[in-house]
């Protein structure tokens, strides 16, 4: 109900150009003052609906999924703490009330990745909650250098043509939505996120905790175009690019199935995200919004197909699965084939904008190939899952016989029927004026030409195993580097921790056990230690001391 409320509203605003500004003060300190505000226009209508409304289907969802679940009532309250800290961060203009939503993502994200309580859970989330702490020291940092400006609301500086305090200041936001969107070199996290419940997968890969940096920067995107020089936005571009190759590579080699479609997540980020520096930032939202939809139904699905497997997530061990939960297996397709960005489906249109505007900025041949790569390994893997999961191929684990009932149905269907016509209907309201964009006829079809090639790259794949060779040539190291993201989950934890474990090895030998100790700092203590033991042979009452230091003493007075 409140999703189409939102909706309804953001509709109205969007037609009549219209925002809405509610602002409560609460106390002012040095002529900056705290208030709590919250802004209301088509972009947040439409986004907290879409939320909104997911959320409901995945809640919906989770009812047969978490039925047999000890703390279900636990895991309720969690998701709608996590809907309700997105909701604040959706609303404000105001940077503290930004941080209120931040924290409440980055905290809630932890206790619903350690919900199943194993040591890979733990690990996880605290590969989580402190990579998206960096997040957090960074908004910090921002609320800081505008506390000099008299407000916190980010709306009032985005025409601000202060050079060094706007560098920084897009400097420190671009760094707090690089880690909630996982680029790189945060994108370690992302995948150890899956060892959340699948329902909090869907909902987090989709529309909350890795789009809050893509909507904090969408909201940020007039200060980061007029007041940042092109070189910053350049290197911003380029790793966002590399992100989105990364991920598509690493998809390709993993066999894990909520992995893969983790790392599809992290590839449309860095989609989102290097739209918007190419100053897209509208076709950016877009497609976060149609994204939304398939990514959501994608995660559900591949939580049924993992509770038909007997709980294993290895898509070696599965095969064949269209006789057996045919209903599933069609909404995942489709999900499948919105991600390939397959024509006229939701994905298309976002996708296919994109890369025709890319057509037409002056990029140099780096990006121009890179992007198109993408595009291309998504087409891959989406198609080498397919295979593995839905064809004649068959695993190893027994089929066990697990229902599509009504609630797991209704939530897929709904979203199905999204993911296929809410891009084109999104299309012609977010964009009333239609794009006609007039290409070489080579650069038009070069989409489908990506995908063709990807899809058959992806077969090809398929048939390809870890150990096999090529000419001769095994390629295993190769593999391992890419599979593993370019070692970013190493140099994420196991480097750090081994790091730290030796050099407090070398300052424990250094200081506990060496001169340092002795003469800084214990040497006080052994002083005073060594008079106390001194002064307590004088209350020992013995004779000769007394004897010793009368001699002593009348000697001295002789002498003087």
């Amino acid at each position: 109900m409140l999703s189409f409320l939102f909706i309804f509203f953001g509709l109205w605003f969007l037609v009549f150009d219209y925002s809405l500004m509610l602002d409560y003060e609460f106390f002012s300190l040095n002529s900056s003052y705290f208030s709590m505000s919250i802004y209301l226009d088509w972009m947040s209508l439409l986004f907290m609906a879409s939320v909104m409304f997911i959320s409901s289907l995945v809640i919906f969802y989770s009812y047969s999924y978490m039925l047999f679940e000890l703390f279900k009532v636990r895991f309720l309250y969690l998701v709608l703490l996590f809907i309700l800290s997105m909701m604040f961060l959706i609303i404000s203009p105001n940077l503290i009330s930004i941080l209120l939503g931040w924290d409440g993502l980055g905290l809630v994200s932890y206790c619903l990745v350690i919900y199943y309580q194993n040591y890979n859970s733990y690990n996880s989330g605290m590969l989580t909650i402190l990579s998206n702490r960096i997040g957090d020291v960074s908004i910090l940092i921002s609320i800081s250098w505008l506390f000099s400006m008299g407000s916190w609301n980010y709306m009032y500086y985005l025409f601000y043509l202060d050079n060094f305090l706007s560098f920084w200041l897009i400097f420190f936001i671009v760094l707090a939505a690089f880690t909630s969107s996982a680029q790189i070199p945060f994108s370690s996290w992302l995948p150890a996120a899956m060892a959340a419940p699948t329902p909090v997968s869907s909902l987090v890969h989709s529309s909350t905790l890795v789009t809050a940096g893509v909507y904090l920067l969408i909201r940020f995107s007039n200060l980061l175009y007029l007041n940042t020089n092109s070189f910053m936005i350049n290197m911003f571009l380029l790793i966002s690019c590399l992100t989105m190759f990364m991920s598509g590579l690493a998809a390709n080699f993993e066999y894990d199935l909520k992995k893969i479609i983790a790392l599809s997540t992290l590839s449309q980020l860095g989609l989102m995200m290097s739209s918007l520096f190419m100053g897209f930032f509208v076709m950016s939202y877009y497609h976060l919004l149609v994204h939304a939809f398939f990514k959501s139904l994608m995660f559900l699905c591949a939580g049924l197909i993992i509770h038909c497997m007997n709980d294993n997530q290895d898509i070696r061990y599965m095969g064949n699965l269209i006789n057996s939960i045919p209903l599933t297996c069609s909404c995942f397709c489709v999900s499948i084939l919105c991600l390939c960005g397959f024509p006229f489906l939701s994905g298309f249109y976002s996708k296919d904008l994109i890369l025709e505007n890319l057509s037409y900025c002056f990029y140099n041949l780096f990006i121009f190939i890179l992007y198109y790569l993408s595009i291309g390994l998504t087409i891959c893997y989406s198609f080498r899952l397919i295979y593995f999961c839905f064809c004649k191929h068959i695993g190893l684990v027994s089929f066990s016989f697990y229902s599509e009932d009504i609630f797991m149905s209704f939530s897929l269907l709904l979203l199905s029927f999204l993911s296929v016509f809410f891009g084109i209907i999104s299309f012609w309201l977010i964009f009333p004026i239609p794009y006609f964009l007039c290409l070489p006829f080579f650069l038009k079809i070069l989409p489908l030409l990506f995908i063709i090639s990807g899809g058959f790259l992806g077969y090809s794949l398929s048939l390809f195993h870890n150990y096999s060779d090529v000419f001769g040539i095994n390629f295993n190291f190769l593999i391992n580097f890419i599979s593993g993201m370019w070692f970013m989950p190493y140099f994420s934890a196991n480097f750090i921790c081994n790091s730290s474990f030796f050099y407090s090895k070398l300052s424990y030998l250094f200081m506990d056990h060496g001169w340092g100790e002795y003469l800084i700092s214990s040497s006080f203590s052994n002083l005073i230690s060594y008079f106390s033991s001194f002064y307590t042979m004088f209350q020992y009452n013995n004779f000769k001391f007394y004897l010793i230091g009368f001699i002593f003493l009348y000697f001295s007075m002789y002498l003087i």
